[in-house]
């Protein structure tokens, strides 16, 4: 009786330690899983120089860090790791780059408006140049389209700080300019990382309470809106993030 009773409490132990040890392994998995997951994101791979950020997990626990050039690439790669399903908690360490310790008013505003030009498809940061003057920005440069051109003001009017726009951008005659596009399919995270940034970018959606979730690129979103104007808006912003196939709009009204 005693021989089966030690022989059953070997056996408790060899299981113990062999659910212990493949616990401990699935973790490490998981954990591994989720840095190659942040590092491989199309946000850190587009919005992010390469090696800048050095992501770190520990049981779902994610650190960020490193070095940024902007306080929006901050915002966005710690977004985009608490995004990844595995992850519990994200503790962002960056430190946000400075050229310049007293940035003005308008360069600030002219950051804003590079920002939200990146995150929009049908837009082209690369073709457009952005100053500003007391708030005043004037966007010079090429449109593929004089619908892209009246789009690109739209949005630059709605960048919280903005008190006019001057639109001097040429719109391409003949074949039109391509636009920019993304062959790759774009991670979920990296969608909701950018949508919850261009939200927070225009004036009229900044303020709003959401609640951003994607999944096979289909973003859900919920909330409140003030007006059926405001809800409406934040479908059409997150229709033009890159990687955004379609938007299922839950947001409640008053």
């Amino acid at each position: 009786m005693k021989i089966k009773s030690n022989t059953r409490s070997a056996i408790l132990a060899a299981a113990s330690l062999l659910f212990t040890t493949n616990s401990i392994l699935l973790a490490d998995q998981t954990d591994d899983h989720i840095v190659d997951s942040a590092k491989n994101s199309f946000v850190f791979r587009t919005f992010l120089k390469e090696g800048s950020v050095k992501t770190e997990s520990k049981d779902g626990n994610v650190t960020l860090s490193g070095t940024v050039e902007h306080e929006f690439q901050k915002t966005l790669a710690g977004d985009t790791a608490a995004s990844i399903p595995e992850v519990k908690k994200v503790d962002n360490r960056l430190t946000v780059k400075s050229n310049d310790s007293s940035p003005n008013a308008d360069k600030l505003l002219v950051q804003k408006v590079k920002t939200m030009l990146l995150f929009h498809r049908n837009l082209s940061a690369s073709k457009t140049d952005v100053s500003s003057e007391n708030g005043k920005i004037t966007l010079r440069g090429n449109a593929s389209s004089q619908a892209q051109k009246e789009l690109t003001t739209e949005y630059t009017k709605d960048i919280d700080g903005v008190t006019g726009v001057t639109n001097d951008m040429v719109v391409a005659e003949g074949k039109a300019m391509p636009g920019r596009t993304i062959a790759e399919k774009i991670d979920d995270a990296s969608v909701t990382a950018q949508v919850k940034a261009s939200l927070l970018t225009h004036r009229s959606t900044s303020a709003v309470k959401t609640h951003i979730q994607t999944r096979e690129g289909v973003v859900t979103v919920s909330g409140v809106a003030s007006n059926a104007a405001e809800k409406s808006l934040v479908t059409k912003l997150i229709m033009d993030i890159d990687g955004a196939t379609s938007v299922e709009n839950n947001m409640t009204l008053p």
